[in-house]
């Protein structure tokens, strides 16, 4: 079955509409965990996978980006049969492609959920991928996020609108797309009209009616 990823404003309920639709399809969903599993089939070191992704990212400045790097452990086959273990500078760029290639080594599985990561632009021309935006108004976001991680209304908005901008400057940034575009999606789901269950039963809805359209 196709895979689908989700574009989604912070608080707008994509986590919770994705596993229901993981519980009621059997899909996996797209999370680190998973991640870790994949890039251990790419062999790169499970241990030093780094989650690139919207959710972390932070606008930051020149300098943070010139010392923040990290180091990962990459294993490589070498001349005699066997394996051995390298140690790479993990820089912004290498995480970023770490990502994308885990999302498509994920694509190829088949049956699986990407929240985020920039998902929509990795599998932009792959056949076979459901696009999905979810957005909610910024009351109806903050009032959810409040609830779930018990802080007040004032700091659950301002944390909405701080990950939306660094979810819209990620996406540039790496992929050169406005998140907001509606061209990016099949479908785009304003979840201040819905509950996540019905949320996802539309989701799923879509997905049995994908069909791909040739490129213009």
């Amino acid at each position: 079955m196709p895979v689908i990823t989700i574009s989604r404003e912070f608080g707008s309920g994509a986590t919770q509409a994705a596993q229901h639709v993981c519980d009621v399809l059997g899909y996996s969903y797209f999370d680190k965990s998973m991640m870790a599993q994949v890039a251990g089939e790419m062999n790169v070191s499970q241990e030093n996978v780094v989650d690139f992704s919207e959710d972390t990212y932070r606008m930051r400045g020149f300098f943070e980006r010139l010392f923040g790097r990290r180091r990962m452990q990459v294993e490589a086959p070498d001349a005699v049969g066997g394996s051995s273990l390298s140690v790479e500078a993990l820089s912004e760029a290498a995480g970023i492609k770490l990502v994308r290639d885990t999302i498509l080594a994920a694509y190829e599985r088949d049956n699986v959920v990407i929240v985020g990561r920039g998902g929509q632009a990795v599998l932009r021309d792959k056949p076979g991928v459901l696009h999905i935006r979810m957005i909610a108004p910024l009351g109806a976001r903050a009032m959810r996020v409040k609830d779930r991680m018990g802080i007040t209304l004032s700091e659950a908005t301002d944390l909405c609108r701080t990950k939306d901008q660094a979810a819209l400057a990620y996406l540039a940034r790496f992929y050169q797309i406005d998140w907001d575009n509606p061209l990016l999606y099949h479908l785009i789901i304003n979840t201040g009209k819905w509950e996540s269950d019905d949320v996802a039963q539309v989701m799923i809805s879509a997905l049995m009616n994908l069909k791909t359209v040739p490129q213009l």
